[in-house]
């Protein structure tokens, strides 16, 4: 692989296989193998990779070159790690997204660990 990499906002298919060393038709073959790379086409119809698009693909190119993964246990691992990534942007926009709802639920979990406090230092009072 070479170092030199320029930052642009699109890249060929063919500056991608000399970014990362790898054939144009294994660049197209996992295309069908990884539903996360999908690089767009522009009018020619030919595929525009961005940065993101070359990112997974180096993360591909470790775990099935370095990491010794299989393409389907490399599928797993992205599909498993993109659910994780949805799981945590919920979580982020539940605590964001103040509801009258939320905020009594999170009133009355506050209310209750305040109880379980006082229990606790009730009985360490008797101790």
């Amino acid at each position: 692989m070479e170092a030199r990499i320029i930052k642009k906002l699109y890249y060929s298919i063919g500056e991608v296989s000399e970014i990362t060393g790898l054939k144009q038709y294994v660049l197209r073959y996992w295309e069908t193998e990884f539903s996360q790379l999908r690089p767009s086409k522009n009018r020619a119809g030919n595929r525009t990779y961005k940065s993101h698009d070359l990112d997974l693909i180096t993360e591909i190119q470790t775990l099935l070159y370095k990491r010794k993964f299989t393409i389907k246990g490399a599928r797993q691992y992205l599909k498993d790690r993109q659910e994780d990534s949805v799981t945590s942007e919920k979580i982020v926009q539940i605590t964001k997204s103040p509801n009258e709802l939320d905020l009594k639920t999170l009133k009355n979990l506050r209310n209750g660990l305040n109880e379980i406090i006082k229990t606790i230092e009730s009985y360490k009072k008797e101790i």
